[in-house]
């Protein structure tokens, strides 16, 4: 359990490190996709060099401490999936929601999985494995962080109720691709009406 808990730690302090590229993008948004869409690639050659034995420094060691169980002896698509869903939302949105989807992805998702990991007591079947504790820490961490992004209370609940289903489903890595775009898409809309 201790061994677990230190993994999810790992995992979603980077996860939380995607945030950061909300205000590269403000700061320079060609930037800010060559960064996301280079670490991507690049982390996707490492990722085939370590799965066929070839270890790089940092990088090896560092997918070592954050990998699953799940992921033992299997390309870990996670960095893969949280490096697209970022660049997806700076491609697809305007940039107040992008930051919404982005910052759903690293704040929501990030801290949901960890909420449920160390307080997680119910989980009904609904949830597919994941707390109610887990989903409602998704549910404020979005309405706090789309709230403080764009002002409005509408696309705030909009995006975290978005987010909270989607983080529910039993998507496994692909939520890092589901969470930003169904978030950023609900912000779109409601920012619009």
């Amino acid at each position: 359990m201790i061994q677990e808990v230190r993994t999810e730690v790992v995992r979603k302090l980077i996860h939380l490190l995607i945030a950061l590229s909300v205000p590269l993008a403000a700061f320079d948004r060609a930037l800010a996709l060559v960064l996301l869409a280079g670490g991507t690639l690049a982390y996707v050659v490492f990722e085939l060099f370590r799965f066929n034995g070839i270890k790089i420094p940092v990088i090896s060691r560092l997918t070592a401490i954050a990998m699953r169980n799940r992921d033992r002896g299997r390309f870990v698509l996670g960095p893969v999936t949280l490096g697209l869903g970022a660049l997806l939302s700076l491609l697809l949105f305007s940039p107040q929601a992008a930051a919404a989807a982005i910052y759903a992805l690293a704040f929501g998702d990030g801290l949901s999985s960890l909420a449920g990991r160390l307080l997680g007591r119910l989980r009904p079947s609904f949830l597919f494995g994941k707390s109610v504790e887990g989903s409602c820490v998704c549910f404020a961490a979005v309405l706090i962080s789309v709230y403080l992004v764009t002002g409005n209370i509408r696309p705030a609940l909009a995006g975290a109720a978005a987010a909270t289903l989607v983080e529910a489903l039993p998507l496994r890595d692909y939520d890092n691709l589901a969470i930003p775009l169904v978030t950023g898409l609900a912000v779109t809309l409601t920012l619009g009406a």
